[in-house]
C-alpha cells in the first residue's frame, strides 16, 4: 500500500469515526401524539411544545454534551390498537431514549409496553389510570411518571366552588340539583362518577344522569330536552372532546335552562373558542397541572405568553405541558450523563422537584403521580367572557371573578 493509499485509509477512518460519534451524540425524543382525528389540535400541542423545548436545548449548546431530534407517532383515536402501533414504531427506533406524551390511550395500559422495554416515559394523562397500574409495582415502574397530578379534584373540587358561588350570591341555588352528562371513555366516567358521588353527599339531586357513546356527538337534542324538563341549578358535561362541547354550548342557549354549566376539559382547548365564539361567554371548567396564566405565577405566565409568540395561538394545558416534560428530560439528563442509562434516568426523573407552568412539580413515589394541591399542582377554576379564559379560582392564584352567565335569569 502506497503512502498516499495509507494516508487516504486514515482519513477515511477518522471521518467515520467521527460520524458515528456525531451520530451518537443526538438523541432522538419520541412523543405520541394524536395527529388525526377529533383530538388532534391537543396532538399539535404536544409536538409544538416538544419541538420548542428541543430547539431551545440545541441552541444552548445541547445537554450533556447531547442534541437532540423529534420523532413524533401518531396514536390516531387513541384506541388499543393504533396506541399500540405507534409505541412500538418509537420503540423501535434507533436513538428513542425518551417518549413524552399528553395523553395516549385513556387507560394508560401502554405503561407497561414502556416498563417492559425500560424505556423512560412522561405522560398527562388520566393519572387515576396511572397510579393504578405503577402503585402495584412502583420499582418495576421506574421508567414511568405522570406531570398530572391527581384527578381526585376533578372529582370533588366543582361542589365546593358552586357552593361558595352560593354562598357569596354570585349564584341562587334553588333546590340542589344537577344534571351529569358523560362520554363512554374512561377519563370522562371516572370523573362523572366521581361527582355524581360528590353532588349526592352534599345533599344535592342528580336529576338527569346520560352517558353517550363515545366519539363524535351530532346532537344532543334529546338530553338537553330532559335537562330542560328539569330545570336543574347546574349542568355537567364531562365529554372532554371540543368539537363535542361546542356543540352542547350552542344547542343548550338555543332554549337555555337557568343553570350554571361547567364543562370539563374542553373549554380549555383553543379550538373551543374558535367554534363556539360568543355562545362560550359564561362557561366555567377546571383543570389540573395545568399551566398557571396568572401574574401570581410569573414562571406559567410567561411560557404562555412565549408559547403564542412564538406559534401565533395560545397553548391549552399541553403545548406548554409538553415543553416542560421534554427540559424535566434535560435536567434527568443533565444529573445522568448517558441518555442510554435508563434506570438512572427514570430514578433521576423521579426526584424532580422544581417550578414548572403548572406550580411545584414534585412526584409521589408510591403511584409516580405529581402531587396535588395548592401548594404544589392546584385545581385551578376557569370562566371564558368574551373569548377571553379568566382563572376565577382558587384565590392564592386568580386574577379574575367570576361573572353571571348571560343565559342566567338571577
Amino acid at each position: 500500500m502506497t503512502k498516499h493509499n495509507k494516508t487516504a485509509l486514515a482519513l477515511s477512518l477518522a471521518a467515520a469515526l467521527m460520524g458515528s460519534t456525531a451520530l451518537a451524540d443526538v438523541v432522538k425524543i419520541g412523543v405520541l401524539a394524536p395527529l388525526t382525528g377529533a383530538t388532534a389540535s391537543d396532538g399539535e400541542e404536544y409536538v409544538r411544545g416538544a419541538k420548542w423545548a428541543i430547539e431551545e436545548a440545541n441552541a444552548n449548546g445541547g445537554v450533556a454534551g447531547y442534541t437532540f431530534e423529534l420523532e413524533v407517532a401518531d396514536v390516531k383515536d387513541h384506541s388499543a390498537a393504533n396506541v399500540s402501533s405507534a409505541v412500538e414504531r418509537l420503540l423501535g427506533t434507533d436513538g428513542v431514549e425518551v417518549i413524552l406524551t399528553g395523553y395516549a390511550s385513556l387507560s394508560m395500559f401502554e405503561v407497561d409496553l414502556m416498563a417492559e422495554e425500560n424505556m423512560p416515559y412522561i405522560a398527562a394523562g388520566p393519572s387515576p389510570a396511572f397510579a393504578g397500574i405503577v402503585s402495584q409495582d412502583p420499582e418495576y415502574y421506574n421508567c414511568c411518571w405522570s406531570y398530572t397530578a391527581s384527578f381526585e379534584g376533578y372529582e370533588t373540587d366543582l361542589l365546593p366552588m358552586v357552593d361558595g358561588l352560593a354562598a357569596g350570591g354570585k349564584i341562587t341555588v334553588d333546590d340542589k340539583t344537577v344534571a351529569i352528562i358523560s362520554s363512554d371513555n374512561p377519563y370522562s366516567k371516572t370523573i362523572s362518577e366521581g361527582m355524581k358521588k360528590s353532588f349526592a353527599e352534599g345533599g344535592w339531586n342528580v336529576v338527569v344522569d346520560e352517558l353517550v357513546p363515545f366519539g363524535a356527538v351530532s346532537d344532543w337534542t334529546v338530553i338537553l330536552t330532559k335537562v330542560k324538563e328539569t330545570n336543574p341549578d347546574l349542568v355537567v358535561n364531562t365529554d372532554y372532546i371540543p368539537g363535542n362541547s361546542a356543540l352542547f354550548m350552542k344547542q343548550f342557549l338555543e332554549q337555555p335552562t337557568d343553570s350554571l354549566v361547567f364543562l370539563q376539559y374542553a373549554p380549555s382547548v383553543p379550538e373551543f373558542l374558535t367554534l363556539t365564539g360568543e355562545a362560550s361567554t359564561g362557561v366555567l371548567y377546571n383543570l389540573i397541572s395545568a399551566p398557571l396564566n396568572t401574574s401570581k405565577w410569573p414562571r406559567g405566565q410567561r411560557l404562555m405568553a412565549e408559547y403564542k409568540e412564538r406559534y401565533g395561538i395560545e397553548s391549552g394545558a399541553y403545548g406548554v405541558g409538553l415543553y416542560e416534560e421534554a427540559n424535566i428530560y434535560f435536567d434527568a439528563l443533565r444529573a445522568v450523563g448517558d441518555p442510554t442509562d435508563h434506570d438512572a434516568i427514570g430514578t433521576a426523573i423521579g426526584q424532580t422537584r422544581k417550578e414548572v407552568a403548572s406550580g411545584i412539580l414534585e412526584f409521589d413515589q408510591a403511584t409516580h403521580v405529581a402531587t396535588q394541591g395548592d401548594d404544589r399542582s392546584p385545581t385551578t377554576f376557569w370562566q371564558i367572557w368574551d373569548g377571553k379564559r379568566n382563572m376565577i379560582a382558587p384565590k392564592d392564584y386568580a386574577d379574575a371573578d367570576f361573572q353571571t352567565p348571560p343565559w342566567l335569569k338571577n
